[in-house]
């Protein structure tokens, strides 16, 4: 998030008139926030962390509008009368729909709503001295742990280890984009093209055969998970390979399984690479999946570190190969 896009954020919430607008950006907020803790990049980690808190106050400020709103299409009430002196702002047209649903279809839970909710009753100068503290604690936590950890966490720059890159390479023949990546993982990797946080791979087009391990904290990993789910199908991703936790239970994990044509779950744990040579041990397993038409060259190649299952592209079943 350079200077100009953490502006045009700040303007985007600003100019936010529905819970589905601010929502929208606290989502992408939070993305880079998690991308930008993995980097290690603080001024990015500020600026996404600030972004994201203030959408929140956003929501909060939207659904108490929304709901001073309908108490005037009741009959009025002394709660609008509130909101205006507190914001100086009139009331926004009352929606179509009722909040509850407003809130559901925009993704916002009951913990985020009552976040929401409490941010906004805040005065301005209370969530601006709340916000600076919370930006700083958020920038020293990061600076205060160690570069080299034992266990695996989305909070630092983990890299997959050559002999599973070179699997991958075997499978897709070269390795055009790799959109979530480190310049430093790049030396194995060796992808055509690939972004760093920086660029932020979410925004950018993809093409060709993919590499990704994405960030592994929400709602990151969702993200690119989705993108990467919607690429294969519109056939700008002609083949890929992603390599995540074996968190089978969450949705992300369901999307890229019900689009993947083929899965191996790996005999152990992955030891990752730090930033700095370090090996990091993580506390689950974890699961690469496929997304082309050699499913048998898949198969053959990464049926060496784990048990591989194939789709029936006909029945849609699946079956060990």
């Amino acid at each position: 998030m350079p200077l100009a896009r953490y502006e045009t954020a700040r303007k985007a919430l600003a100019d936010a008139h529905s819970v589905d607008e601010a929502k929208e950006i606290h989502d992408k907020a939070a993305a880079m926030q998690a991308y930008a803790r993995q980097a290690k990049d603080m001024q990015l980690i500020a600026w996404a962390t600030e972004i994201r808190l203030r959408a929140v106050r956003s929501i909060g400020l939207i659904i108490e509008k929304q709901r001073n709103a309908g108490l005037l299409a009741k009959g009025g009430g002394n709660g609008s009368n509130q909101f205006q002196k507190a914001t100086g702002s009139k009331p926004a047209p009352v929606a179509d729909k009722p909040l509850s649903i407003t809130l559901s279809e925009a993704g916002i839970d009951k913990h985020l709503a009552d976040k929401a909710r409490k941010f906004a009753d805040r005065t301005e100068e209370e969530f601006e001295t709340f916000l600076a503290k919370a930006v700083q604690k958020v920038s020293d936590g990061i600076e205060g742990r160690k570069a080299n950890r034992t266990s695996f966490t989305a909070d630092n720059e983990w890299f997959t280890p050559s002999e599973y890159i070179e699997l991958a390479r075997l499978v897709l023949g070269e390795i055009d984009l790799d959109p979530a990546s480190h310049r430093v993982a790049q030396k194995i990797v060796k992808a055509k093209t690939f972004f760093t946080p920086d660029r932020d791979g979410l925004t950018q087009e993809w093409h060709g055969r993919v590499w990704l391990n994405p960030p592994y904290a929400q709602p990151a990993i969702g993200h690119f998970v989705e993108r990467l789910v919607l690429e294969v199908a519109a056939k700008r991703v002609s083949a890929a390979i992603l390599l995540t936790h074996n968190y089978t239970d969450t949705a992300w994990f369901h999307k890229a399984a019900e689009c993947a044509t083929a899965i191996c779950f790996t005999r152990g744990r992955i030891r990752f690479v730090a930033l700095d040579g370090g090996i990091a041990a993580p506390t689950q397993g974890q699961a690469f999946f496929y997304f082309g038409d050699h499913v048998e060259r898949f198969c053959s190649a990464f049926g060496e570190v784990g048990i591989v299952v194939s789709r029936i592209a006909s029945r849609g079943f699946w079956r060990a190969p």
